[in-house]
Parts: C-alpha cells; structure tokens; sequence
C-alpha cells in the first residue's frame, strides 16, 4: 500500500501536467474558431426568393404577382441546338415528372424557387437547407474541389466557397441532371459550372448573383440575379414528405388532381 502511494505521488503531477498541457493545446483552436464565428454575418432565419410567396395552395396568390423564375430559361443563352430541343419536347420535359418526385428540387432550382430557404454558417462550411429537403454543402475551409476521378456527381453538385468580406463566393461542378426546372430532366449537362456571389445588403434582404458557364448548351456565360426576403410569418422549416404528391401534366403544364376517393 505503501509503495502504491509512492508510485501515486511520483506519476500524479506527470498526468495532471499532461491533461494541463491538452487543454491548454486544445483551448487554442477553439479561441481561434469563436473569433472566426465573430467575424461571419448573420444570416439566421427563413428567406423566401423574392417574387415567390404563395399561398396556402402553394401556388401565386389569385391577386398577387406571377412567379418569375428566372432559372425557367425562357432568357438563358442557349445555343441554338438547346434552343430547338427545348420548344420540341416541351410535353415529354413535363411528363418526366414523375422520375424526380420526393428527390427534392435539385441545384441550382432551389435556389430560385417558392420552397423557404435556411442558411447555417460556420467557419467549414455553409449549408443552405431547403423545405423540399434539399441539402448543399457549401465547404468555406480551404478544401479545393476533389480530383476528378474523386468527384461524385449528385442533384446538389460539390460546392467550395470563401468569404470576400461579407460576401459568399460559392463555385459549384459535378451537378447530377441539372434542375432548371423543377422535377424535369436537364437543359444544362454535367459540365457545368456555378458561381454565385451572396451577400446580405439589409436586414431582411440577401442578394445573390448567378453566374453558369455550359459549353454545350450555353452560348455565353448566364447571369442570373436573385433577392431573398426574411420570411416574417414562418419561424421555422417544416420539411414536405411528397405523401400527398397529386401532381399530374395536363397538356403543357401541371396541375394538380383531385383526392383519391
């Protein structure tokens, strides 16, 4: 017993200098990590594309504005093959539908469309959450894009970003069947690239400037600029299961049909 307490009073001051010596290697970081959370803006709260309130049918309120979804294309550059190949198969876009239910709305369309938005910042990485469950990861730690063999194509593509200021510098590739319109196969390819500038310009209003470069459907660069509003009668992002999904294609359009009996 005795030499137990010898040996306790010989290796106690070691092991208490060396849980001294983590904390203190371990407070650094953290201290460093608070500062940089210091210097991010603010972007807390639930922001709405400006243009796209609804109402509780999720559609344009009867008497309010039409939605102007500029990333529908009618303005895009196209080339003049994507051009044709969109007037063509406008009807068969449409009733492909179906292939991207309960997949959310895929990148870039949720970005400029009625499903609320959320932003979380952190000093790696942003998240941008939409109610259709769409997740981008927005990683602002210094990472280049991976290696092309190491890309791995998805509806949300792989985003890195730095903060110039209190602006938001997202490049985004490897974006699986691009959505410029919502559930509908793909006008732009897997070649293209993304740059979007986000900055918050008031309390309630974030600006953001899109910038997409597609040799193969593009003939110039397609700049799209898109204003989010705080949503003022939303305090939190409830998420669409798709359970009660009654969309169907009426001619050249959705519609909704009627409840099963």
């Amino acid at each position: 017993m005795t030499g137990f307490r010898v040996l306790a009073h010989l290796v106690l001051p070691w092991v208490l200098l060396g849980l001294l010596s983590c904390s203190a290697q371990s407070s650094a970081p953290v201290s460093q990590r608070v500062e940089k959370f210091a210097q991010l803006p603010d972007w807390k709260g639930i922001w709405v594309a400006e243009g796209m309130d609804a109402d509780v049918s999720g559609y344009p309120a009867e008497n309010g504005p039409a939605w102007n979804m500029q990333l529908l294309g009618r303005d895009a550059p196209w080339n003049a093959a994507t051009a044709q190949k969109f007037a063509a198969s406008l009807k068969t876009l449409l009733a492909a539908d179906a292939t991207r239910r309960a997949m959310g709305w895929g990148y870039p369309a949720m970005m400029d469309g009625p499903p609320p938005l959320q932003f979380l910042i952190t000093p790696e990485e942003t998240l941008v959450v939409n109610m259709y469950r769409d997740v981008r990861h927005v990683y602002t730690d210094g990472r280049p894009h991976p290696a092309a063999q190491d890309l791995w194509p998805t509806p949300w593509g792989d985003s890195v970003g730095h903060w110039e200021g209190d602006t938001l510098v997202i490049d985004t590739v490897a974006v699986k069947r691009p959505s410029v319109i919502p559930f509908l196969p793909p006008m732009l390819t897997g070649k293209a690239r993304y740059v979007e500038r986000l900055r918050k310009t008031g309390p309630d209003r974030i600006e953001s400037q899109l910038t997409i470069e597609d040799p193969d459907t593009l003939a110039k660069p397609w700049v799209i600029k898109v204003a989010y509003q705080r949503a003022t009668t939303i305090d939190r992002l409830i998420h669409d299961s798709f359970d009660n999904d009654r969309s169907e294609v009426e001619g050249n359009s959705l519609t909704i049909a009627p409840p099963k009996p």
